[in-house]
C-alpha cells in the first residue's frame, strides 16, 4: 500500500503543508484529518489521551505511533518507549521528532521483547481488522507483556452511526459486525486502497479479551462513544 499517510506527516513536518488527509469509510463519506492534529501536545490532546498516558507504567511499546506526540511525552516522562508503525514515512518523522527507538515494525512481526506497557491509541482496535482475527491479536500482544503488564487501548461504539428502529434497536448489517469497517485514505491527488479496520464497542471487546485470558476493565469514557480499556493477564497461579 502507497505510504500516503507517511508522505502527508513528512510533509507537514518538513514545512510542506498545504492540505489535509481526506478519510473515507464504507458507512461515511469523506472527512478531514488535520495534519496539525497528528503533531498534537499533551495539553492538546483529548482528556482519555492524557488519561491513557498518565496510566503508563515502566517500559512502553507505542502501536502506531504515527508522528510520535505520544511517545514523545512519556520519554520526558522517563519512560523507556518502543514506538512502532507500519508506516515508514511515520516513523522517519518520529525519529527526527526525537523519539528514541522508533522502528517500522508491524507489531505481530515483533518478538523476544516484553513491555510492562502497550499503548495502542487513536482506535487502538483498528489494527485487529475483523472480530475473527481479533484473538490472534490479542494472543501476540500477551507474549509481549512483561509480569504484571498491562494493555491501555481505545475505541469507539459505532452504533451512533447507524438508524434506529422505533423500539431503540439500530439497523446492522447482516454480513459484518457493525464496527467492522473499510477505509481509504487520499492526499494530494492519491488515494489508498482499502483496507479494514475495527471498531469495538465495550461489551463485545469484554468477550473477546476475557476469551483470551484477559482481565477487562474499563478506565475512562469520552465524549462521543469512545472509552479506554485496560486490559491485564489473569494469574491463573492464584
Amino acid at each position: 500500500m502507497t505510504d500516503l499517510f507517511g508522505k502527508a506527516l513528512q510533509d507537514y513536518y518538513n514545512g510542506n503543508y498545504s492540505e489535509d488527509i481526506l478519510a473515507a469509510t464504507n458507512i461515511s463519506d469523506e472527512d478531514e484529518l488535520p495534519l496539525p492534529y497528528l503533531f498534537r501536545t499533551y495539553a492538546e490532546m483529548p482528556k482519555l489521551e492524557q488519561h491513557a498516558l498518565q496510566q503508563c507504567q515502566g517500559t512502553v511499546l507505542d502501536v502506531g505511533c504515527g508522528a510520535g506526540s505520544h511517545s514523545l511525552w512519556l520519554q520526558k516522562q522517563g519512560h523507556d518507549v518502543t514506538a512502532i508503525d507500519i508506516s515508514e514515512g511515520a516513523v522517519h518523522v518520529a525519529n527526527a521528532r526525537g523519539v528514541r527507538h522508533s522502528q517500522h515494525k508491524n507489531v505481530l512481526s515483533l518478538q523476544n521483547k516484553t513491555f510492562d506497557t502497550i499503548l495502542l491509541l487513536m482506535n487502538g482496535t483498528g489494527i485487529f481488522e475483523t472480530v475473527s482475527k481479533t484473538p490472534k491479536h490479542l494472543q501476540h500482544l500477551k507474549g509481549l507483556l512483561a509480569p504484571n503488564g498491562q494493555i491501555l487501548i481505545d475505541s469507539s461504539d459505532l452504533q451512533y452511526m447507524y438508524d434506529r428502529n422505533e423500539d431503540g434497536s439500530i439497523w446492522v448489517p447482516a454480513n459484518r459486525y457493525y464496527g467492522e469497517l473499510t477505509f481509504t485514505m487520499s492526499y494530494k491527488g492519491e488515494t489508498t486502497e482499502e483496507f479494514p479496520w475495527l471498531y469495538l464497542d465495550p461489551r463485545l471487546f469484554q468477550e473477546l479479551a476475557e476469551n483470551e485470558g484477559f482481565l477487562f476493565e474499563i478506565l475512562a469514557q469520552g465524549e462521543n462513544f469512545d472509552y479506554l480499556a485496560k486490559l491485564s493477564v489473569v494469574d491463573d497461579t492464584l
